[in-house]
């Protein structure tokens, strides 16, 4: 989840700040009309998890080409028709022949992993290597047919798991100009929020929460700069993980920040996603920041799930959220009651970091967006459809939609920067880190020796609105996204039937301990429940 401004004096920083507290997590549409809408419970896998359905495989109670059928079905019911939600973007033509591939290995023995067999969806800004284009939603990308699979492509798809689509987006993750609005793009319309159709979906993951919120697939991978796993998460009433930047590779993502990126896993339940996480992990040399996950990582994060997890940890409890939505607030303090009756002692903290780092981070993205963007258009080869973001702005000035809702200020903002070696990005770069991890998370859970630091993800939907972009309220997750530490978003709760999340974060590298944690506070409550499509 996810930023944005332009003034002058303190209202230059002041802008600056409310943006990169919006990054990635903002796009646009309508009000929809009222539309028909099927009941789920005619679904015959509604709210299925991993588990159930690798029992079903071997149970021999259904094959694989019959649930990717199903979920194909799902989505042209939901997605296409009835409520139209518009959160995939694209569909795998090739999803069934895959299905029927997999029966046979299955039927002969062979079983891949976990995921065999289970339909997962992909945020079009991920690449595969297949029949399907990788747009991050803009039209200028509509034919760009990547060169190779992403990294995450040859893991799920080793792993046998089925990429039945990509997940619409925010376009370029949110990060393209001013008043945007959460889950809208050139190429993919506007995702609607299945809690309410009039309501946004968050950002830039919109499509891949919505999609899996919507039982139109058991697992999505989304990516986040600031926000944009966990703010779509939580307004959609799933679960996200944002690990550390490192755990999961970048190559074949289309890029913002090679400091702040990461992929991660979004699911109805923190066990699928734990599940999911440790078939995504690995050393990729075509990375560098995975180097430093070396000795890091499990193949098996679901070993962590504990029912116990809170019991004798120390939870710093952010309070800078608060005061800003009394009826978030009452969700949270309940959520502190509980965690205190699991064992739990919480300690108020009232600042995570100087609000200056909002701003070095900021920049910190403007110069790595140029370098990553041009770096990605490279790598698409000779037949690439654009070149350079100097080509990407060209593009946008001529198209006849890209350009009517919000502008592409940032993509302005980040050509006129210098290259990666500018005495002014080091040094920006340095106090961002500093700033984040050094003076920020880590200074505040040595002081008060902390497990975990919690907060609410954000507030209820907004209702989508072209005209003014997102209105966008409360949100957590620039802490542990500047720093590129983990975070973990859990259902909270709901106020007037919208579904609001709970953060867990912490320390890099405490994947382990953040589940720990968070699965004892998923176990005790189970807030997941289906949305309905209301309007």
């Amino acid at each position: 989840m996810n930023k944005q401004s332009k003034v002058s004096g303190r209202k230059v920083l002041n802008g600056i700040i409310s943006i990169i507290f919006l990054l990635v997590i903002v796009s646009c549409h309508p009000r929809p009309e009222k539309v028909l809408i099927p009941k789920p419970a005619d679904f015959r896998f509604e709210e299925q998890e991993i588990q159930q359905i690798q029992q079903g495989y071997k149970d021999g109670k259904f094959t694989i080409k019959e649930v990717v059928q199903a979920y194909l079905d799902r989505i042209e019911a939901i997605d296409k028709n009835g409520p139209q939600l518009h959160s995939i973007i694209q569909i795998n033509p090739d999803a069934i022949q895959i299905a029927e591939e997999l029966d046979r290995e299955m039927k002969a023995g062979k079983i891949r992993s976990q995921l065999h067999g289970i339909p997962v969806v992909l945020k079009d800004n991920i690449d595969t290597h297949d029949k399907m284009a990788t747009t991050a939603g803009s039209r200028a990308l509509k034919n760009s047919y990547p060169l190779k699979d992403s990294f995450i492509s040859e893991r799920l798809k080793a792993a046998g798991a089925i990429i039945i689509g990509k997940a619409n987006l925010s376009e370029w993750a949110n990060f393209r100009g001013q008043l945007s609005t959460s889950g809208w793009s050139g190429f993919g319309g506007q995702t609607r929020n299945p809690y309410d159709l009039s309501r946004n979906p968050c950002g830039s993951s919109s499509g891949s929460a919505v999609a899996v919120a919507a039982n139109l697939t058991m697992i999505a991978i989304g990516t986040e700069t600031d926000g944009s796993i966990v703010c779509p998460s939580q307004t959609n009433g799933i679960v996200g993980i944002k690990p550390t930047v490192g755990l999961i590779s970048r190559s074949g993502v289309i890029p913002i920040s090679f400091t702040q990126d990461t992929p991660g896993p979004m699911a109805r339940t923190l066990r699928d996603a734990a599940i999911c996480l440790g078939l995504l992990v690995g050393i990729d040399s075509a990375d560098q920041k995975t180097l430093a996950s070396k000795g890091k990582y499990y193949s098996d994060y679901a070993q962590f799930l504990k029912e116990v997890g809170l019991k004798g940890k120390r939870i710093g409890l952010y309070k800078a959220p608060f005061g800003v939505n009394f009826k978030v607030d009452t969700l949270m303090q309940q959520a502190v009651n509980t965690m205190k009756g699991l064992g739990a002692v919480i300690i108020e903290i009232d600042n995570i970091y100087d609000r200056k780092v909002d701003k070095y981070s900021f920049e910190i993205m403007l110069y790595e967006y140029k370098d990553g963007l041009n770096k990605y258009f490279q790598s698409l080869g000779f037949g690439a459809p654009i070149k350079s973001l100097e080509e990407l702005i060209a593009f946008n000035l001529t198209d006849s939609l890209e350009l009517k809702y919000f502008n592409q200020s940032y993509l302005v903002m980040a050509q006129k920067k210098a290259n990666l070696s500018s005495p002014e990005y080091q040094k920006t770069l340095a106090q961002m880190l500093k700033g984040s991890r050094d003076d920020g998370i880590d200074r505040v859970m040595n002081e008060h020796n902390l497990d975990a630091i919690i907060a609410p993800s954000g507030a209820p939907a907004w209702e989508t609105d072209l005209i003014n972009g997102d209105s966008y309220q409360l949100g957590s997750s620039s802490a542990a996204a500047q720093a590129g530490y983990p975070n973990i978003t859990i259902p909270m709760g709901f106020i007037d039937d919208l579904p609001v999340g709970i953060s867990f974060f912490g320390r890099a590298w405490t994947e382990p301990l953040l589940l720990e944690i968070s699965y004892a506070y998923e176990s005790a409550t189970k807030h997941r429940k289906a949305p309905l499509f209301h309007h």
